[in-house]
């Protein structure tokens, strides 16, 4: 891998929004256990607070506004559907902040899960848009809700792309992956290139259903 020094994430404050679905709730539950301090948002600050109990690790839960403001990075776990309208109502809590988009916009139909292009090119992109004062990168896209919130699983033995226009921006979600035992954070180019990492989940989900898996990716020769 090439050389960097990795940033100091001990006093970084990770929001999850999405934080009571599968995959931002498994988010939630690794950061913590990797010791990063972990707030869940949700549209109902009791919901969030709910899901933050049944993790344990100091987790707390928090209506959404409420946890972008007090989060340094705010992971954004919620559906697609609900993506923007939830992004445009927070542009001005996620002012300033390190967003983390990992949202898939995928449609699923008798043949499969497919995706879907959207009109700014990406989910990513579209946060980037709705977001002008948010420092916004793309990662956690493959990863596997189950293993993610499965406590018998110490490693996930996977890789996570990171996308970004901003070094400093990038090297941080880097780390943040790096932090949970067995990731590695991968630099997979800038904000542009995120429909395909995106739409590769499509392919993995019809791995997972042909081989009954929970597939991950690793890139080779870094």
């Amino acid at each position: 891998m090439d050389s960097w020094k990795q940033p100091e994430l001990s006093g970084l404050v990770v929001g999850v929004l999405g934080g009571t679905g599968d995959q931002g709730r498994g988010l939630a539950y690794r950061m913590a256990r990797a010791g990063q301090k972990v707030i869940i948002g949700s549209r109902s600050a009791e919901r969030a607070q709910t899901a933050a109990d049944g993790l344990g690790l100091a987790i707390e839960g928090a209506a959404n506004a409420d946890c972008a403001q007090r989060s340094d990075a705010v992971i954004v776990a919620v559906p697609w559907e609900g993506h923007a309208q939830t992004l445009n109502a927070l542009r001005k809590a996620l002012a300033g902040k390190l967003v983390i988009d990992c949202v898939n916009p995928l449609g699923f139909d008798k043949k499969g899960a497919y995706a879907i292009c959207p009109e700014e090119g990406s989910a990513a992109e579209q946060a980037a848009a709705l977001l002008p004062d948010s420092r916004v990168t793309a990662a956690f896209h493959h990863l596997s809700a189950a293993l993610l919130q499965d406590q018998e699983i110490n490693e996930i033995d996977t890789d996570v792309m990171v996308l970004g226009d901003t070094r400093a921006d990038t090297d941080v979600v880097q780390a943040l992956a790096a932090r949970i035992p067995g990731m590695r954070g991968i630099y997979a180019g800038r904000l542009r290139n995120a429909h395909q990492v995106e739409s590769l989940v499509a392919n993995l989900i019809s791995v997972n259903r042909r081989y009954k898996v929970h597939a991950g990716l690793r890139i080779t020769d870094v």
